[in-house]
């Protein structure tokens, strides 16, 4: 198991790394960002003396040695947008905001489908199934951006129950979350039927039946234990993906977390903040597949030898 836990480690570093290449370049790939920061009627003296001053004169191997040594000790720089502030001030500012709605969208995700799942499967090919799997198709056909422009007009313009953007009360967390969550409530509830039905028609479900244990053991004890171990390593892939889809959800909604700072500094070409927010996106993102791979291999050993 150590092995295991080692190579998955190993193999985690490697990913954070090729992503550290990738968005170090991005952020380079339309130019030398001081060009940017100066502005178009900057003197080439001016542009000189900002590069120097960034250290964005140097050989581009330089750059990244230097953006990884900095980005291990958390520091990204300044923001150039929101000046007198650090990439990570506004991270640490704006991270809560997004982790409490990545809170309530996985809520909304297991809460509806998990129960729906499950029943869709005990009750194979009846009108609860077929109406499951109009959920799914619906769910993963429609964009997030534009449900949550719908549940807007519906319910925030047209009826005025909850706000329509902004972070207020509790009430303003049920539109960008069901917005948000509700793709993975189509995919979560597949593919949780798709391993109930496997573990239905499994041997020791019959044998349990034929002993006399009550159904509801049968199908939330056993059945749905033994179910669980897909939808748990499927369930980091939503848990990083969350954090990732926030950005469109966010802007929609006018949300304060790190989706609508992520627009706001690519559309002011923010590098250091770009920067960041992508480096911790993709770290929650590994980091949570990784902790699944564990987990995984704890509920079925046969993992670890494949």
């Amino acid at each position: 198991m150590q092995r295991y836990i080692l190579l998955r480690l190993f193999q985690t570093f490697i990913a954070l790394i090729a992503v550290s290449i990738i968005v170090f370049g991005l952020g380079r790939i339309t130019g030398n960002p001081a060009d940017v920061m100066a502005g178009f009627e900057s003197t080439e003296e001016q542009r000189a003396e900002l590069k120097r001053a960034w250290g964005l004169d140097k050989p581009l191997h330089a750059q990244y040695i230097k953006f990884m040594g900095n980005a291990f000790k958390g520091d990204f720089g300044q923001s150039f947008k929101f000046q007198g502030s650090t990439a990570m001030d506004l991270i640490k500012d704006r991270l809560p905001n997004t982790l409490m709605l990545a809170a309530f969208a996985i809520a909304v995700a297991t809460v509806i489908a998990l129960p729906v799942g499950v029943f869709s499967a005990v009750k194979k090919d009846s009108v609860l199934d077929y109406i499951g799997k109009a959920m799914a198709l619906v769910g993963q056909s429609a964009p997030g951006f534009w449900l949550g422009l719908v549940l807007m007009w519906v319910f925030a313009v047209e009826l005025d129950v909850v706000p329509t953007s902004g972070k207020g009360g509790i009430t303003s967390f049920i539109l960008p979350a069901i917005a948000l969550g509700w793709f993975w409530v189509a995919a979560l509830m597949r593919l949780v039927r798709s391993s109930m039905l496997d573990v239905l028609d499994s041997e020791y479900v019959k044998l349990a039946r034929i002993k006399g244990l009550a159904e509801w053991k049968v199908i939330w004890k056993h059945c749905l234990r033994n179910a669980a171990i897909a939808p748990l390593t499927y369930f980091a892939i939503i848990l990083g993906s969350l954090m990732i889809g926030s950005v469109s959800i966010e802007t929609v909604f006018a949300w304060p977390g790190l989706g609508l700072l992520a627009y706001e500094a690519a559309f002011a070409r923010d590098y250091q903040v770009i920067q960041a927010v992508v480096m911790l996106f993709c770290g929650f993102f590994v980091a949570a597949n990784f902790v699944a791979d564990v987990l995984y291999a704890y509920l079925d050993p046969r993992i670890r030898y494949g």
